[in-house]
């Protein structure tokens, strides 16, 4: 959490010494409005009792109900679900959709779990959970280890205990069936189409390292493919692979077909292919590529990564999830010259497609609209505020400071006017 707050606040110096009135501000900030532990218990399919810990952070209500992903994994803890709750909150605050931020999840791993189990699973943690979530409340999203298939559960134990009606694709939890998926991995392609776009290039031709296999990636990939650039790698726990001339349209949906199985790892897809290294060289960054789109949850690109990017010829790293670069790897970019798609404008994508927004401005197809065009317009109208924010604050052509910049204004200028609580 501390390197999360501390990313922000050097980004900031220039606002508190124009402005001191932000700085206790960005001191209240320090501590979330709400922070919530609970056990969860459930059976494993040995008839054996299991106990976990359950969070929920919800870190921010001044622009709207909390809203946020949800993690399951084991490296979950108090201090990460503090983090991605303050990250959420000047995400959602870019976004300009009127919701706070939270973030919650638990110490559980669903990769090595039996479906019945996660259900189980999904139900204890559900009724506890529901206890300070709902509607006007709090929107738990997806995230890390919680698919479809986990918000389904989620919801279903819910709805059990609550008196409420489903809405398929939209309210709470979209009523256990997610829509859009691909929209913060759209958004992240659609970043650096933009990005590329402001210094006279394009996405054409463009070789792409993709850390990360999960939904956000290939989402990601899916989309650069369609603008023309060559996605040529992915990666999980088991490691990356590498296909040299990059994957087509067909060899990635062979990759998605593979990891809608939940135990699947990428070394799989030697079978499918003769060209294809698995784990050669043994750094994903080695690889000479022109852009980096970060999408791992396991695996930060350090200095040292940006150290062996750049002299390979990278121009740019975008970032796709949350806290995918370290601090001193986001200075070493800017030392050496290359752009920087920060996450918390590039991830906006998620925010515009939770249940509460479809429930309150849902996509019209019938008036020619898009998810595409939904999600591009927002980016390119957040791109364009976090160029001029950084402008405006001397940072020019810092697009890491104008984010921050950006979103903490939004979020600072609502909580001033509330008062000291």
């Amino acid at each position: 959490f501390l390197m999360s707050w501390q990313s922000v606040i050097n980004s900031l110096s220039s606002v508190f010494e124009r402005m001191p009135k932000y700085a206790w501000i960005m001191k209240q900030l320090l501590e979330p409005e709400r922070s919530i532990t609970f056990r969860v218990a459930w059976l494993d399919d040995s008839g054996i009792s299991r106990v976990n810990r359950g969070f929920r952070v919800q870190f921010s209500s001044a622009l709207g109900p909390y809203e946020g992903g949800t993690r399951f994994a084991s490296s979950v803890n108090t201090s990460t679900m503090k983090a991605a709750a303050f990250d959420t909150t000047f995400i959602n605050a870019l976004s300009l959709k009127n919701v706070g931020g939270a973030y919650g999840g638990a110490d559980f791993s669903p990769y090595t779990k039996s479906d019945t189990e996660i259900q189980r699973f999904c139900q204890s943690y559900m009724t506890e959970l529901s206890k300070y979530i709902g509607p006007d409340v709090d929107l738990p999203g997806m995230g890390e280890g919680v698919t479809a298939n986990e918000i389904g559960y989620l919801y279903g134990q819910y709805k059990r205990i609550n008196h409420h009606c489903g809405q398929i694709g939209k309210g709470l939890l979209w009523g256990g069936t997610p829509q859009y998926e691909q929209a913060q991995g759209y958004g992240v392609a659609y970043f650096a189409k933009r990005m590329l776009a402001d210094k006279g290039m394009s996405l054409e031709g463009k070789k792409c390292i993709i850390t990360g296999s999960n939904y956000i990636a290939l989402a990601v990939a899916e989309k650069l493919v369609e603008l023309g650039a060559i996605p040529i790698t992915f990666s999980d726990s088991s490691g990356h692979i590498y296909e040299p001339q990059g994957f087509d349209s067909a060899r990635l949906k062979y990759i998605q077909r593979l990891k809608q199985d939940r135990g699947a790892r990428v070394g799989k897809y030697i079978l499918q292919s003769t060209s294809v290294k698995f784990n050669e060289p043994e750094a994903i960054c080695s690889i000479p590529c022109d852009l980096v789109f970060a999408c791992s949850h396991l695996a930060h690109i350090s200095e040292k990564d940006i150290s062996m990017l750049a002299a390979n010829g990278c121009q740019g790293v975008i970032e796709g999830v949350m806290q995918s670069m370290s601090s001193s790897a986001i200075v070493a970019a800017k030392k050496k010259g290359l752009m920087h798609g920060p996450f918390r404008a590039t991830t906006i994508g998620g925010c515009l497609v939770n249940g509460m927004t479809l429930s309150n401005d849902p996509i019209n197809f019938h008036a020619g609209e898009s998810l595409d065009s939904r999600v591009e317009a927002a980016i390119n109208e957040v791109y364009d505020e976090v160029k001029s924010t950084a402008s405006e604050f001397n940072a020019r052509g810092d697009l890491y400071a104008g984010a921050n910049i950006a979103a903490f204004l939004r979020v600072a200028n609502v909580m001033l006017s509330h008062g000291s609580v």
